[in-house]
């Protein structure tokens, strides 16, 4: 029988803090074709129709416990409880039901994370009306507003809100119809506009009614794709998909049912990991759920820390550069850690994958602060399927790994250009995407299997049991001009784990040229730090130094001493001055690299590196 690899680590659970997590078996088939079909033994538990049940639930059996706070610009915590924001999602429901919002009309949402948020989602929740949560970087942050106007004229909008209205007043001005009604908290929206104050005063009369009528297939919400090779798609998600999805995450972590689940968290609601993923797990489990206004940059990390002293999560999301910041604080901190590791039962990341060398830091210093580890957690997921198939629950510990199916996925693996794709079927998969047929016909297979497009392969060919690991985008993979595929997703990660902690991301480039070359963007303050020149120095001058380009130089030596062929072989990389654009669409809020976009975007600068007219360009010796 093969062995794992070397590189896997099996789980000493004596070493990790005691958590409850899901172990049924799997079962495995594979068929003449050579697709294999994998799928949990233990059926999915009974879920409720509507996820405002638990809304209800929780403000009859916990009417004053937290559901969602927020700080205050006074430093203050902002708390709604359950039967408060129950109150508030009633009048809002029946504010969006007198204005005859519905599937064709729903309510857009422009602002981030914040109560106001969450008082009108839970409002059109409970009413049957859906909403769609829109990035703030196409909207109130953007200059450019084409993906903010595809978005409106695809769906219709019958009213947009923005929490603030001066910040948005560009973006409605650019795209919001005449006769779209805009709703607003505070600020001046630059046309007439409703408070939502008066939403908030509405007096039930037949919402009531309505959420009764709204069934496990009424439209919850859309949420937009990341357009990252066509123009973004409107996933419909039901309510069906998101209870059901609660309740295989529930049967995966029993933890969650152990005790309310405690979240501070700052992933946008416009994706479906916060919006859906996380603060799904608060209110399905009558947990409490704090918005975190930090974000996982040098810039912005010390509200969280600031908030990780004041509350203490029972589980905590992030995604891999909010992981690596927050190691190096809990490595300097111990008062950050007493408080952080006080009743912290499980860890997560989403967004990206989280490399070795990061993932081993942070279970040296768990050990080293706590005395035990917290178990990492990870899986594979998309917002077509609301969105988590598998979870690490198996018996692996190692970067990369997603694991197996949870209970009610079906997981079936189709060889597509020499790889397996990962297919998916279940309660929790979208009925397709809004207003786009064809889309949606292409996105299943003859047998109802959504195409998700990613690329994986089991830990150890022998023991398929062990579960799967992520094997990249297959759309992202390509061709060298000599036929050669390349393989995008495992020498990304490989690229960013050896050159820790100086690279941000990594963009591979090699379509029909020769060789394969690199566009890093550098962690900059790494860089800084190891050039020796001062915290003035400009951004090339750090990239030129000799250290910096020393260590690259030394990166591509170590790359290449592993490669077994042009198909893993760097032979050139350039390090970007300038990150990753949101605005533009590089990059995601939650930190993941349209890999395609940056090379359109960027296309002067793959022909410099190949065509060695930078002084930037570092070449593979040979």
């Amino acid at each position: 029988m093969t062995q794992l690899p070397s590189t896997t680590a099996t789980l000493d659970l004596s070493r990790y803090r005691p958590v409850r997590v899901g172990g049924a078996p799997v079962r495995i088939e594979s068929d003449a074709q050579g697709a294999w079909r994998l799928a949990s033994e233990e059926a999915l538990g009974a879920y409720p129709d509507r996820l405002t049940d638990c809304l209800v639930r929780g403000a009859e059996r916990h009417p004053d416990r937290t559901l969602a706070a927020r700080r205050c610009a006074d430093g203050a915590w902002q708390h709604l409880s359950y039967r408060q924001m129950l109150e508030q999602a009633r009048a809002v429901g029946q504010a969006l039901l007198d204005r005859g919002l519905s599937a064709e009309r729903p309510l857009m949402i422009l602002s981030g994370n914040d109560l106001q948020h969450l008082q009108l989602a839970l409002g059109a929740l409970y009413a049957g009306i859906p909403y769609c949560p829109v990035s703030p970087a196409a909207s109130g942050a953007a200059t450019d507003h084409t993906k903010l106007t595809h978005f409106v004229r695809h769906l219709t909008p019958g009213m947009i809100y923005a929490t603030d209205g001066s910040a948005c007043a560009a973006a409605l001005a650019a795209t919001a119809p005449d006769d779209v009604e805009i709703v607003i908290d505070h600020g001046d929206a630059g046309r007439a506009s409703t408070p939502l104050a008066q939403l908030l005063a509405a007096v039930p009369r037949t919402v009531d009614a309505a959420n009764a009528a709204v069934g496990p297939h009424t439209i919850a919400k859309f949420l937009f794709t990341s357009g990252s090779t066509k123009l973004p798609k409107a996933v419909v998600t039901t309510q069906r998909m998101l209870c059901a999805n609660q309740q295989m995450l529930l049967q995966s972590f029993p933890a969650f049912g152990d005790r309310p689940p405690v979240l501070l968290d700052w992933l946008p609601w416009s994706h479906t990991f916060g919006g859906s993923h996380n603060v799904g797990i608060a209110l399905y489990n009558g947990g409490s759920y704090y918005i975190d206004d930090g974000k996982p940059t040098a810039r912005d990390f010390a509200v969280t820390v600031r908030n990780l002293k004041e509350i203490a999560p029972t589980v905590f999301f992030n995604v891999p550069k909010g992981w690596e910041l927050l190691t190096a604080a809990l490595d300097e901190d111990p008062e950050l850690c007493r408080h952080f590791f006080s009743q912290m039962e499980l860890f997560f990341f989403a967004g990206a994958g989280l490399s070795q060398a990061a993932w081993d830091a942070l279970e040296r210093v768990s050990e080293t602060r706590c005395g035990q580890r917290i178990r990492i957690m990870a899986g594979l997921g998309m917002t077509e399927t609301a969105p988590s198939c598998t979870f690490t629950t198996g018996p692996v510990m190692m970067a990369g790994y997603v694991g197996l199916p949870a209970p009610a996925c079906e997981v079936k693996l189709v060889q597509v250009d020499g790889k397996y794709e990962a297919r998916f079927r279940g309660p929790h998969v979208m009925p397709g995407y809004w207003r786009a047929p064809q889309a949606t016909a292409d996105a299943f297979d003859e047998e109802g299997y959504y195409r998700s497009g990613d690329a994986v392969r089991f830990v150890d060919p022998a023991r398929p049991e062990l579960g799967l690991m992520f094997d990249g985008r297959i759309a992202e993979d390509f061709k060298l001009s000599s036929g050669t595929f390349v393989s995008v997703g495992p020498l990304r990660a490989r690229v960013i784990s050896a050159g820790a902690p100086y690279i941000q991301d990594v963009v591979v480039a090699g379509i029909d040229r020769d060789s394969i070359g690199l566009l890093v963007f550098p962690r900059l303050d790494q860089c800084q730090s190891l050039s020796g020149l001062g915290a003035d120095a400009e951004v090339a001058a750090v990239l030129a130094s000799a250290p910096v380009r020393s260590h690259f130089q030394q990166l591509l030596v170590h790359l290449n001493a592993v490669a077994t062929g042009s198909a893993s072989r760097v032979e050139r990389m350039l390090l970007l001055e300038e990150a990753p654009s949101v605005t533009a669409g590089e990059q995601t809020d939650k930190g993941s690299i349209n890999q395609r976009l940056v090379l359109e975007r960027r296309a002067a600068l793959v022909e410099a590196l190949y065509a060695g007219t930078s002084a930037g360009v570092l070449r593979a010796r040979s």
